[in-house]
């Protein structure tokens, strides 16, 4: 006889399988690799896109150059080093189209420079990644934006100056301009800030706060008496030149920017059929605590970042093939940081591979609250171009730092960094005056499988902008593209569903590239073009579609 079914068994033994899955469902979300599927970004030496970021980094270029007098006149008897920084050009911190974001011309007059400087990456980041910004009004989009108060003085006082140079505003414009309701705030770790938004951007992505992250800092020197009080520091080299791990290294150079990354997490991409540019499989931060002194690094606190960071992306130290180290080319800082890196990530490969080193500051110099996702940048860059740039100023190690017996080579030439059966990962450091540290690794890019836009004839290009004048610039580089691309089924594509699309707007439909290069021009011209039309749309009267079902049709 059969003994008597214990169901009360059936139900724990049910339960028990219920919340293994559901912590098994939870784990995978704190460990899941963010997606990098934007990024915009404006840095020295004429960066104003990724592409001419690259350019800059694979040529060897140092974007560092004298203060011009248009930004200031130095006092007499400056110091040397405060006659160096890397600045943008004075355009892109002076000029700004306030309409284009629904500003007014007053409003914008008292709004400090880094908030518009904000707005502006943001948006094209926003492009970068194909995401229309209409279509993100009322979602949970996160913003973490990294960010030093303001040095902005407006020459007439009024009652907009308060929020304009606010930094908590610096964030929240940017989410009301967009419409955006996920998390949003401005932090300042000093020059970890960049670094350390990216990270609580990817800690709000798995835990499902947000659906996608605009995350990044901004840098602007707006006053020579902030050169000259980081001159008192003795921490500024004096001929203006960061020579990260070089003997000759002397000190860094101050200087501005602004870097914006999208996110969202690697499944939801994937899911969109995103363009993924790289992923962030893990990250950490802590703090210096007591050390030496206020400002100065704590070998054993970055250990232990290290060893989180490699924890929470669940790697081994031995898959990282390349460090974008903090690297300020200082002589108490690049020993210290190759110091701790030796003591994680020094031991031998048992296949022999190196671990290469390398700063973005050698190139464009030190951009404090906008340096770490500078590094970043440089990295996606890097593993989607599948080289590495070189370490700019470096000629002889610097005697206080030991490589030998370690997998560490110094970049000092663009070199190959092709993809095999493992995955390529870098790590990127980033460590605040304030003692607050950051340390993200990055990963390259999955395989993607998701098939060219088919290319149909004829092909349509539809552009569209904010005024007549902005359209003819728009298509002026839009003839640039279409001559240097083989992928013309993907740019249209592009153009048509993941743009936002504007009042002022044009057309062309051609049946080859050439074909829409004629009317493009035709249309900067001004000339009439067959294959060409043009004019407004209204946007506030949209024209509701409607499904009209007449039978025999005799009563329309």
């Amino acid at each position: 006889m059969a003994e008597p079914k214990d169901e009360s068994l059936d139900r724990a033994l049910l339960a028990i399988s219920r919340l293994r899955a559901r912590n098994a469902e939870l784990e995978l979300a704190r460990h899941e690799p963010v997606a990098i599927i934007g990024l915009a970004c404006r840095y020295p030496g004429g960066v104003r896109d990724g592409d001419t970021f690259w350019r800059l980094l694979a040529d060897g270029v140092d974007g560092v150059s004298a203060i011009p007098p248009e930004r200031w006149r130095l006092r007499d008897g400056a110091e040397p080093c405060t006659r160096w920084a890397g600045l943008l050009d004075h355009r892109q911190v002076q000029e700004f189209d306030p309409a284009f974001f629904g500003i007014a011309p007053r409003e914008a007059v008292s709004m400090d420079p880094q908030q518009r400087l904000l707005l502006e990456v943001t948006w094209e980041a926003l492009e970068n990644a194909g995401l229309p910004a209409d279509r993100l009004v009322g979602s949970r989009t996160g913003v973490f934006i990294g960010i030093f108060p303001s040095e902005y003085q407006p020459t007439t006082p009024d009652l907009y100056q308060l929020l304009g140079n606010m930094t908590s505003v610096a964030a929240g414009r940017i989410s009301y301009v967009l419409g955006l309701q996920g998390p949003c705030f401005a932090l300042d770790t000093a020059c970890s800030s960049s670094l350390v938004a990216i990270h609580l951007a990817v800690n709000s992505l798995r835990q499902g706060e947000c659906e996608v992250a605009l995350a990044g800092g901004v840098n602007l020197i707006l006053s020579s008496k902030s050169v000259e009080g980081a001159a008192r520091l003795q921490a500024l080299s004096p001929d203006g030149r960061c020579k990260t791990f070089d003997a000759q290294a002397n000190g860094f150079v101050r200087s501005e920017g602004c870097g914006i990354v999208v996110l969202k997490r690697l499944s939801l991409a994937q899911r969109d059929q995103d363009r993924v540019l790289a992923v962030v499989r893990g990250s950490a931060m802590n703090q210096d605590g007591r050390s030496t002194g206020l400002t100065a690094p704590n070998v054993l606190s970055q250990q232990a970042l290290l060893e989180s960071a490699l924890s929470n992306a669940r790697v081994a130290p031995e898959s990282i093939g390349y460090v974008e180290a903090h690297g300020t080319g200082t002589t108490l800082g690049d020993p210290i940081e190759v110091e701790a890196l030796t003591s994680v990530l020094g031991r031998p490969r048992a296949d022999g591979s190196p671990c290469v080193l390398g700063a973005v500051k050698s190139n464009i110099g030190h951009t404090e609250a906008a340096a770490g996702v500078a590094g970043i940048i440089k990295v996606a860059l890097a593993l989607h171009h599948e080289m590495l740039p070189p370490n700019v100023h470096f000629r002889a190690l610097n005697p206080h730092i030991t490589l030998s017996g370690t997998p560490f080579v110094i970049a000092t030439c663009l070199q190959p960094w092709p993809r095999s059966e493992k995955p390529r990962r870098a790590g990127v450091s980033s460590f605040g005056l304030s003692g607050t540290n950051a340390h993200v690794i990055v990963e390259e890019a999955p395989v993607q499988t998701v098939a060219s836009a088919e290319l149909k004839r004829p092909m349509l290009l539809p552009l569209s902008a904010r005024t007549v004048a902005a359209l003819q610039q728009s298509a002026a580089e839009w003839v640039d593209v279409l001559q240097s691309s083989d992928a013309v089924g993907d740019l249209l594509y592009t153009a048509a569903v993941r743009r936002t699309h504007h009042a002022h707007r044009l057309a062309v439909v051609g049946n080859t590239a050439a074909d829409l290069v004629e009317g493009l021009q035709a249309f900067v011209q001004g000339r009439s073009h067959p294959g060409l039309v043009s004019g407004q749309a209204d946007m506030e009267h949209r024209p509701r579609v409607v499904f009209v079902f007449p039978g025999h049709g005799s009563q329309w």
